[in-house]
């Protein structure tokens, strides 16, 4: 999954921060602080950010990439969250850095852009900085960044598709699951996932049907057909649209669409890439100023 070099003699480490794709959100409870208890299958694609960490005379973070402008650059930002938090384990250890961001992901989207920053923030400073944190460790650091963060720091350790539970933290690799052809398309609407959450109307919703091994794409698909997202509906009372996006893909030749987390990216799974790569040349064509991407997530057999 991840790209690095040895951080001696001032090299850079580089990462891909791969989009994060919910394949299905189920939420079952909410807990007395507030939070969702959900249960979601999730896998992550070979398209993403880029993190690269380096050292510097002084603390140091820039931003390119289309989506560059919409990134602030204080300590709002995850990747800066993830940096201080990191440097509390052994500040003598964590000299200055120069964090640089390739934004490539579209903000606000259900995809992880914030989070899978986080994440490859964390494992690119871990090694940078020669912390040696276990992967547990750093899974405790990340929980404390945002309940998406450890299932990201997942993907930078092999990317294999989770089932995930709780609020987050409860994460189960599925042994049986082949590579998949995806096509994400964003017309541009982002949603806060909180608002999102305050919409909906009802939180105990049934669990998921515990998934089995899958050999191929069409037993994916199947399975998915029988699963939900439950963030869809109150989406939708924000984006009216986004029905329609799902159509889109639908009549494109897809073999299963559905919105992605809390939206508005909505994506579609292909039985092969030809087909994938056509239904993207036709809607790119019909909306040129959408963010339109494929990417094939990893399987694990």
């Amino acid at each position: 999954m991840s790209i690095s070099v040895s951080a001696s003699d001032g090299a850079t480490i580089s990462r891909l921060a791969p989009v994060k794709i919910n394949l299905a959100l189920h939420v079952t409870g909410q807990r007395a602080n507030g939070y969702h208890e959900l249960e979601m299958i999730v896998a992550f694609g070979d398209f993403g950010d880029h993190i690269s960490v380096t050292p510097a005379l002084h603390d140091d973070f820039t931003v390119s990439g289309y989506y560059a402008p919409f990134i602030p650059l204080n300590n709002d930002n995850l990747v800066l969250k993830a940096r201080d938090l990191l440097r509390t384990q052994t500040p003598s250890k964590c000299p200055p850095v120069h964090i640089h961001l390739e934004k490539k992901l579209p903000i606000a989207a259900g995809i992880g852009g914030g989070s899978t920053d986080a994440a490859a923030a964390l494992t690119a400073l871990n090694e940078l900085w020669q912390l040696d944190l276990p992967y547990e460790a750093l899974l405790e650091l990340g929980l404390h960044l945002g309940a998406d963060v450890p299932m990201c720091l997942h993907s930078q350790q092999n990317g294999a598709p989770l089932l995930v539970r709780g609020i987050g933290e409860d994460l189960s690799p599925l042994v049986e699951f082949p590579a998949l052809h995806i096509l994400l398309i964003n017309d541009g609407t982002a949603l806060a996932t909180p608002t999102i959450f305050k919409a909906l109307n009802k939180r105990d919703n049934p669990s998921l049907i515990a998934p089995n091994a899958f050999q191929s794409i069409d037993e994916v698909c199947a399975y998915l057909r029988k699963t939900r997202n439950d963030l869809f509906r109150p989406a939708e009372t924000l984006a009216p649209q986004l029905q329609s996006r799902l159509d889109e893909l639908a009549a494109s030749g897809a073999d299963f669409v559905q919105m992605s987390g809390s939206g508005a990216t909505c994506f579609a799974i292909f039985s092969s890439c030809e087909n994938m790569l056509q239904a993207k040349q036709q809607i790119r064509q019909a909306h040129p100023d959408w963010f339109v991407v494929t990417t094939q997530t990893y399987g694990n057999h």
